[in-house]
């Protein structure tokens, strides 16, 4: 079947099909930006339309998101260079695009195994110490003035961290997944389903912060300002957790760069470094593999020079 002419035919059909079978809110939207980013430079840099892309238009795509002049969805430039990671989940948005588009019998100008990820670096990013990290942790309580703010921020590290859930499982969590234990139901990643457990700190803060509001929203984390503050779908972005979280490490002066994926990072290191079992923290990481979560438990500076002094044969 020939596909109709535009920036990328059946577009609209891909995310309607995305959206029906039951992926999270988050992944929808990754899939409609990144949809957007590839119509984009077809239409103002390649200047060609999907029907005419070759393997050289994937290529040059590719170099075009690892560059510095790449253009967000909405045709602004972005300040920072995307990472390995980041420029591969645009490529695999595009790649289960047109392999949706075989599905539905439609002609494809090229097939799905000729969109190649790039190569992922070697390197383990670092963790910070535990100490810093509880600073983080804390550091809404000393740098917010807005009482609510303070609880609701502090609630969100603590709980990134007691549970190493993902940023966007987080953004995504109503009241009612908590139960009275402090087990948290989460539909993560590919639609799996796990168990998430809250510290008796974080439960605590999240305690305190629900006392203090007044709605009904469904949403555990909701916005206090903003066009959809009072809207029943009120919920906080991702965009602003990442925010806050890079303008509290630098207020604290923390050198090593820290994000909500680095409190994953350091929920898996230090479980690892009290002699957590690998395949428990695999369970509560919701990895499919034990290979994966090993990427996640790195030996933090401190952990390494103690075991050196310890186990060194030469004293």
């Amino acid at each position: 079947m020939n596909l109709k002419e535009g920036p990328l035919p059946q577009k609209d059909d891909f995310l309607l099909h995305i959206k029906t079978n039951n992926y999270s809110p988050e992944t929808l939207y990754n899939y409609e930006r990144d949809l957007m980013v590839f119509a984009r430079f077809l239409s103002v840099e390649a200047l060609i339309p999907f029907s005419k892309i070759s393997k050289k238009t994937i290529e040059l795509y590719k170099a075009y998101l690892a560059s510095r002049d790449r253009k967000t969805a909405a045709g602004a430039i972005h300040p920072d260079q995307l990472s390995a990671g980041s420029v591969n989940r645009n490529l695999s948005s595009v790649r289960r695009y047109v392999k949706y588009l075989i599905d539905m019998d439609y002609d494809v100008p090229v097939p799905p195994e000729a969109i190649k990820l790039t190569r992922m670096p070697t390197t383990h990013p670092r963790v910070a110490e535990l100490p810093a990290l509880v600073r983080l942790i804390e550091s809404p309580t000393d740098f917010e003035k807005n009482p609510e703010v303070k609880m609701r921020n502090r609630a969100i590290l603590e709980t990134l961290f007691a549970t190493g859930m993902r940023i966007s499982e987080l953004a995504s969590l109503n009241r009612d997944q908590i139960d009275a234990t402090g087990r948290i139901f989460i539909r993560g990643k590919g639609r799996k389903e796990r168990f998430a457990y809250l510290t008796d700190r974080a439960q605590q803060c999240i305690k305190k912060y629900l006392t203090m509001r007044t709605d009904i929203f469904p949403a555990l984390f909701i916005p206090y300002r903003g066009r959809n503050m009072n809207s029943t779908r009120a919920r906080l972005s991702t965009n602003y957790i990442q925010m806050k979280i890079k303008q509290y490490r630098e207020r604290l002066g923390i050198n090593v760069p820290t994000s909500a994926h680095s409190l994953r990072h350091g929920f898996a290191t230090y479980l690892a470094e009290q002699g957590a079992n690998p395949a428990a923290i695999q369970v509560l990481l919701g990895h499919e593999s034990l290979q994966t979560t090993t990427r996640y438990v790195h030996a933090s500076d401190t952990y390494a020079e103690k075991t050196h002094k310890q186990f060194h044969p030469l004293k």
